[in-house]
C-alpha cells in the first residue's frame, strides 16, 4: 500500500504516554475544573471515557453521550467506582441527530447550570479494504455523517453556552488527515475537513479556544477496524493528559490548530510557539512547490 503524504509533523521529541508537561496530577491536586462542565461523545469507551475520567479527576461534572444506555451505564460506573463523588449525567444520542445534540447540551445545562468543555470524540471508521467505487456509497456518507456531522452538531448547539464560559473544544482528529492512504478516502477526508472546520470554529468564535486533536495511534477498538498494521504503541492517558493540558489555558495560542498528541507540548512551546504564531502554522495549507 502506498501512502502519500509531506513533512507535516513538528520535528519534537515524540511521546507515547504521559510526560512531566502534561501530567494530569497537576490538575487532580488543584482541582483545576472543579465547577467546570465537560460533555464528552464517544464517551462510552476508549478514549472518551478515559478523557471523562481525567477530567471528573480534575473536578468536572460530567455529560457523557453515547447511543446505548447500556454502555453509558457502564462508563459512568466505572467513573463513580474510581470517584463516588463525581457528578455524572449520562445522555444517548447518536451524534447525527440535531435535534438530540441540542437536547444534549440543553440537558447539560439545565443539570449543571453551565457548559465549559466540549470533546467532540466519537468517531465511525470502516476497513479500509477497497477503492470508494467498489464500496457501498452510503457507508462513505455514514462515515462523513458521524464524523463531521456529528461534531458539527454539538459545537453548534454548545457555542451559545461556551462564548458565555469562555469554553473550550476539543475535536478528536487524526493523523491520516494529512495523509492520502489508499481505500481510507472516507475517513481521511472526514478528519481532514474536521480541521479546517477547527480554523473557522478559531476565526468566528475567538473567545471560544477549540483545537483539532491526533489522539496518536492506540489500540481502540476503533482502530482495529481499519485493518491497517500500525504499532499501537500510544496510551489512552496521552490524548486524555493532553486534552486536560490544551483546555487548561496554558495552550490558548495552539487555538484554531491541528495538534498531535505525540508531540511534546513543552518543546512546541519552548521552540516553536513563536513561529507558529508568527507565520500561522498548523493549519491545513496548499502545498505550493518551491
Amino acid at each position: 500500500m502506498s501512502i502519500i503524504t509531506s513533512d507535516e509533523a513538528l520535528p519534537v521529541t515524540l511521546r507515547h504516554d504521559v510526560y512531566p508537561t502534561i501530567d494530569p496530577k497537576e490538575h487532580y491536586d488543584a482541582q483545576t475544573f472543579k465547577g467546570q462542565v465537560v460533555l464528552v461523545t464517544g464517551a462510552s469507551r476508549g478514549i472518551g471515557l478515559e478523557t471523562a475520567l481525567q477530567y471528573a479527576r480534575a473536578g468536572a461534572a460530567l455529560v457523557l453521550v453515547a447511543r446505548k444506555q447500556e454502555t453509558l451505564d457502564d462508563s459512568r460506573n466505572a467513573i463513580l467506582a474510581a470517584l463516588p463523588g463525581a457528578q455524572v449525567l449520562t445522555f444517548t444520542a447518536d451524534v447525527r441527530d440535531v435535534a438530540r445534540a441540542e437536547e444534549a447540551v440543553k440537558a447539560a445545562v439545565e443539570r449543571f447550570g453551565r457548559l465549559d468543555i466540549v470533546v467532540a470524540n466519537a468517531g465511525l471508521l470502516r476497513p479500509f479494504d477497497a477503492k470508494f467505487a467498489s464500496k457501498d456509497p452510503q457507508g462513505w456518507w455514514d462515515v462523513l455523517e458521524v464524523n463531521v456531522r456529528g461534531v458539527y452538531n454539538y459545537v453548534h448547539f454548545a457555542i451559545p453556552e461556551l462564548l458565555k464560559t469562555k469554553g473550550k473544544i476539543i475535536i478528536i482528529s487524526s493523523g491520516i488527515a494529512q495523509r492520502r492512504v489508499p481505500m481510507a478516502s472516507d475517513y481521511a477526508t472526514s478528519k481532514f475537513a474536521l480541521n479546517r472546520f477547527t480554523e473557522f470554529v478559531a476565526l468566528e468564535y475567538p473567545d471560544v479556544k477549540v483545537f483539532s486533536l491526533h489522539p496518536g495511534v492506540i489500540a481502540t477498538d476503533l482502530n482495529k477496524v481499519s485493518g491497517l498494521t500500525l504499532p499501537t504503541i500510544d496510551t489512552l492517558a496521552l490524548p486524555a493528559a493532553t486534552a486536560l493540558y490544551l483546555t487548561s489555558g496554558k495552550a490558548d495560542y495552539l487555538s484554531g490548530r491541528y495538534v498531535s498528541s505525540t508531540w511534546d507540548m513543552g518543546e512546541i512551546e519552548r521552540d516553536w510557539k513563536e513561529k507558529i504564531i508568527a507565520q500561522n502554522g498548523l493549519v491545513n495549507k496548499l502545498y505550493i512547490p518551491q
